[in-house]
């Protein structure tokens, strides 16, 4: 586990993973924005396991075989792969680098490669900075930047102090209408919804104007 410590205007808390269907309050807000089609990508059989580790990316692009997108209003957000000086056996991560402060605005990292129904989908994070909020989370069976599931952890500050920031994982379960979301490898939601029905994108997420490290994106076709 990678820690370093940060002198920031802030208490961080790590909440548990919070559900969001969208047709939550953020849901609802964001929907009345029309979203761009989705360009198909070939569904994936069962077995098929894709990793993004963003290490042979170009540091400062978006990367390869990614685009970005927006939920809600304000900028677009954006993404681009950076060197994390606190690993340098691992050097690139992806990050959200927008500080447009709207609150509904949900900046999205859609992966195009591949379409999954059923799958097991993980992705380590590190919450960095943010005024408004600080979160991450993953994104599946996106039928467009207004209509997906998304599993999302929580980092909100509160007062000054010295702290430190972490990586944690994320990792989502979803066979059939049956959702188990994980978070550092625990269960935390189990849920059944049928909204969503058919095969979709998967990403990345964030909110406002949180700073969040993504890594080691991997997705496995059930």
């Amino acid at each position: 586990m990678k820690k370093i410590l940060w002198i920031i205007s802030a208490v961080i808390v790590v909440t548990a993973v919070t559900w969001v269907i969208f047709e939550s309050r953020e849901g609802r807000y964001a929907s009345s924005y029309a979203a761009s089609q989705e360009t198909p990508a070939p569904l994936q059989s069962a077995g098929k396991s894709t990793v993004y580790n963003f290490d042979s990316d170009t540091v400062g692009s978006v990367p390869a075989k990614f685009r970005s997108a927006r939920t809600g209003q304000g900028t677009e957000g954006k993404w681009v792969v950076m060197s994390d000086a606190t690993a340098p056996s691992k050097p690139n991560v992806v990050a959200q680098t927008s500080m447009d402060t709207t609150d509904y605005r949900f900046p999205l990292l859609i992966a195009d490669e591949g379409s999954f129904k059923d799958l097991e989908l993980s992705v380590r994070f590190k919450a960095v900075s943010g005024e408004v909020d600080r979160a991450g989370g993953l994104v599946f069976r996106l039928k467009d930047a207004n209509n997906y599931y998304i599993v999302r952890a929580n980092a909100l500050e509160d007062n000054y102090r010295l702290y430190h920031v972490e990586w944690h994982e994320l990792r989502v379960e979803c066979v059939g209408n049956k959702i188990i979301c994980y978070y550092d490898g625990m269960k935390k939601i189990e849920a059944t919804d049928d909204t969503f029905k058919d095969a979709g994108k998967v990403g990345l997420w964030t909110k406002a104007d949180s700073v969040t490290y993504f890594d080691d994106l991997k997705v496995t076709a059930k």
